[in-house]
């Protein structure tokens, strides 16, 4: 097997560990690049290939960490990890725990962790490395490294997301909510959603509205007055699909370019919390983006206009 058919076999293990070191899909795809660059012109043939690129890869995104996490504390608003549709990443027995551990509310709660104590929980907690091979791969002692995982395990079991364990459940009800956005029907949401819910936007200050609405009265007004008519003036196309292992959609414009990314936490038969990412900064990698000032610009004025 040659240099590039190895790495290429690995490929969806590495982009697995550096986005959820990363929160970011073209982060992640370039820490993924950057290592196969360093794979291709190294002098001597690793003797474990899955130990050298995962700890290649574990070490170029703990240095864009680093430096991104300046950015992030300059962010405008709430912060959300950049959407992702499917982890390439497969391992039928494990499943549902790698979706778990990818979902927007984990990523969210390992941005607790410093850089090497978030690196350390990935490697050792998501994808079993061994405590010798997580040491490697982040240059420190396994003594250190059981350390790092254990303040990990803390500061992530304070907050630890919880989510319904039926899958099938989950998206049942993430339909309803759909149905039930689409048409407006209040009572239908108000079925539907937790009485502490919460809808969360992340703009990035490129986006204007609400950055957060807690509570099930006023989530029920923003969204029943927001969406349908979105659909029915602008030809907006609600899509239902996972995002980040967890229900969620796209909604896309009449041209089917992107508006925004949801996910939806679902617990006992109730919606949570609704994340929508308005950002077109972080929708790019998924497909053409609409302009969103054009959108609302439309909207606004398709309100005006008599019905």
């Amino acid at each position: 097997m040659t240099r590039e058919q190895e790495f290429e076999e690995l490929r969806p293990l590495l982009f697995s560990i550096s986005y959820r070191i990363l929160g970011s899909v073209t982060e992640a795809e370039d820490a993924v690049q950057e290592t196969w660059l360093r794979y291709a012109t190294a002098s001597s043939q690793p003797r474990s290939t899955k130990a050298f690129l995962s700890a290649t890869v574990t070490r170029i995104s703990i240095d864009v960490l680093r430096s991104a996490r300046v950015r992030r504390e300059e962010y405008v608003g709430p912060w959300f990890p950049e959407p992702l549709l499917a982890d390439p990443y497969e391992d039928p027995e494990r499943s549902a725990e790698l979706a778990d551990s990818v979902s927007m509310a984990a990523l969210l709660l390992l941005e607790r962790l410093s850089p090497l104590e978030r690196a350390v929980f990935v490697l050792r907690d998501v994808f079993r490395f061994e405590f010798a091979e997580v040491a490697s791969a982040v240059g420190r002692s396994e003594a250190a490294c059981r350390q790092l995982v254990s303040r990990a395990r803390r500061h992530m079991q304070e907050g630890q997301p919880r989510f319904e364990t039926d899958r099938r459940k989950r998206e049942e009800l993430a339909g309803r909510f759909f149905d039930a956005l689409k048409e407006g029907d209040v009572d239908r949401l108000r079925e539907l959603l937790s009485a502490d819910v919460q809808l969360v936007n992340d703009g990035g200050g490129k986006v204007g509205g609400p950055r957060r609405v807690s509570g099930m009265d006023k989530v029920v007004r923003v969204l029943a007055a927001a969406v349908p008519s979105f659909i029915t003036r602008i030809g907006a196309v609600v899509e239902p699909l996972d995002v980040n292992g967890q229900p969620g959609a796209i909604v896309r414009d009449r041209d089917g370019r992107i508006i925004t990314a949801w996910t939806l936490d679902i617990l006992d038969e109730h919606i949570q919390t609704i994340r929508s990412l308005v950002n077109p900064d972080k929708l790019g990698h998924l497909g053409p983006v609409a302009d969103a000032g054009t959108i609302v610009r439309e909207h606004k004025q398709a309100r005006r206009r008599p019905t």
